[in-house]
Parts: structure tokens; sequence; C-alpha cells
């Protein structure tokens, strides 16, 4: 691979953070030297890349960061990425650094700015690294199973005391509009009601006649899972409580989700992802997003990748409310 045309790459992390990206990090740059090219870390994501934040990186730029959380390079928005101006500042940057290819760890509005440059002719590749689950190529996503991990044992927690003061409890988990964080914690953790963006009606009054009824047969404690794309968890917790009488708090997980050292799961897809993303582009391909699917690691063109669909298993959805009942 060391005749490739690309001779100098570019990483950067974008967006929301996700555990797991330091081991992203570490693979891009390792493989990519493994394969005879020369590699520079972009810090703070695309606004670090349009104010040139850019530094060179070796093996042991990469040593003792795949246990950490967070991201080495550091993450930001940034707003000017998404104007046909700040697109080509970025990729006369790219040219005026020796950056011919570019990998991007981040969700879908990051690839949106990978899609630009690849049409400016930085060859471009995206990595899924985000908690949400969200990305529709892929079957994983980096950052996933830290985080929900992370929520199924704070949820353990609150359900502790809610079951000692005999309460109900509602809590909130990460996801931005999808619910896969609070469809697996809710399955995990065993929640009477699963609150989902893409399934939930708005009708308050089934979760009140649910702990009334459960209340009726001896259930201690009602254990909610609200999705962030639902939210308002607090004062859904005070209607609930004026409506059925019983003590009602809301905890809302917030940020912790995306905190923590990667699991295993996470370093280790985190790891095969970004030494993909190095060989496609030592191969010299470009406009690709980087994927699990099916038990294997490919990748998609990014126009073909943002197109896609992605909503809640049926089969998931109904074992949910099966075991909660």
């Amino acid at each position: 691979m060391a005749d490739s045309k690309i001779k100098t790459i570019g990483v950067l992390t974008s967006g929301g953070d996700a555990p797991g990206m330091n081991a992203a990090i570490r693979a891009v740059v390792r493989k990519s030297i493994a394969n005879g090219m020369t590699v520079k870390g972009i810090q703070r994501g695309y606004s670090g890349l349009l104010n040139e934040e850019i530094i060179e990186m070796d093996k042991r730029s990469v040593s003792d960061i795949i246990q950490r959380g967070g991201t080495i390079l550091g993450t930001a928005r940034c707003e000017e990425m998404r104007t046909e101006e700040g697109q080509k500042k970025a990729a006369d940057i790219c040219r005026r650094h020796g950056i011919d290819g570019l990998v991007v760890i981040g969700g879908d509005g990051s690839y949106r700015g990978a899609l630009a440059l690849s049409h400016l002719g930085i060859n471009a590749v995206g990595l899924p690294g985000t908690i949400d689950l969200d990305i529709a190529c892929t079957d994983y996503t980096i950052g996933f199973d830290t985080a929900i991990n992370t929520a199924m044992q704070a949820i353990d927690k609150v359900r502790d005391t809610s079951s000692s003061h005999e309460r109900c409890s509602i809590i909130e988990v990460m996801g931005r509009n999808a619910g896969y964080i609070a469809l697996w914690c809710g399955i995990a953790n065993g929640a009477e009601d699963i609150l989902l963006p893409e399934k939930y009606d708005y009708d308050e009054q089934k979760i009140v006649d649910n702990i009334i009824n459960n209340r009726k047969h001896g259930k201690r404690h009602h254990i909610i899972i609200n999705a962030e794309g639902i939210g308002h968890s607090t004062s859904m917790a005070r209607r609930i409580e004026a409506a059925t009488g019983i003590e009602t708090r809301a905890t809302i997980l917030g940020y912790m989700q995306r905190g923590g050292s990667p699991t295993c799961k996470d370093r280790f897809y985190g790891s095969l992802m970004g030494a993909y993303a190095a060989d496609i582009l030592a191969a010299g391909k470009n406009n690709r997003v980087v994927a699990f699917k099916n038990g294997e690691v490919t990748d998609f063109d990014i126009e073909e990748a943002l197109a896609m669909q992605k909503s809640i298993p049926e089969y998931q959805y109904e074992v949910s409310r099966i075991l909660s009942r």
C-alpha cells in the first residue's frame, strides 16, 4: 500500500464525543503509518481545521489513550462548515498542509462536511462515532456500548432507592431523536414503561393506569425509561404524581453517558473501524462511510449512507412491551 496516491491523511473528531473515539484515532494513526502514510491530527473538529489547529502525529502520539474516554483531539460544533465558503476554506487548508485524505469520526452531521470535502478533491472517509446508534448504514456505532452500560448501572442504582421508598421513577437517557439507548436500557433494566420517540403516542393516561394497576398487584416501584427525544421528565413526574398519588421523581442522566473508560466492545470496534478507514484511504477510495454490517466491517458511499432510514426493530419493541408487563 506504500505506492498509494494518498501520502498524508488528517484525522478529526466532530460533533458529540463518544467513548471509543480514542481507540479509533489510535488505529487510524498506527495503521496509516504502517501503510506508509504521514498522519496529521486536527484538533477541535472542523472548527480546528478552519483555524489550522493541525499537529503532526506518530505512533507515540497515540500511546496510552485506548482506555481513555472522550477524544484526545477535542471536538466542537462548527456552523461555518455548513456553508459553501467554509467548506472551500477547509479544502484549501487541507491542501496547504498536504492533507489529501481525511478521516472524520462522528455522526451524520459530520459526514455532510466529509461529503463536501470529497467533492472538493479531499478524499474523505467517515467513521460512526456516536452513542446514539442512529446511523442507518451501520449496525453499530462507536460509543454506544459504553453509554448503555453507564446508563444501565445508573438505572440499577435508582431502582434500589425507588423500591425502598415505593416510588415511581422517570429516568431520562440520551439519544437525541433516537430511542435505542432507551430501548436497550428498558429491556436490560426491566423497566415497567419505555418511552421511545419512534413509538410514543403521548397518552400519559396509559402510563398512569399501568402504575395504578401494578401497585394494586403489589408492585413496590415503577421504572419509566424516557428517551431524550421526548424529554420533559420533570414536568411529567409532577403530572404522574398528581394523577396517581404516588411519589414520583425524575432523574436525567445527561452527559455522564458520554464519559468514562470505553468498554472492550467500543475499544475493539473503534480499533477495527479505524484501521479499515486507513486501509480504504490507502487504496484510493473516497466519499465513504465505514460501517459494521451483518458481522463484517464494510463501507458505503456517503450520500447513500445519508439517504438510508433507520427504525426501531419491531420485534425488539414487542419484546420490551411483553417483558415489562
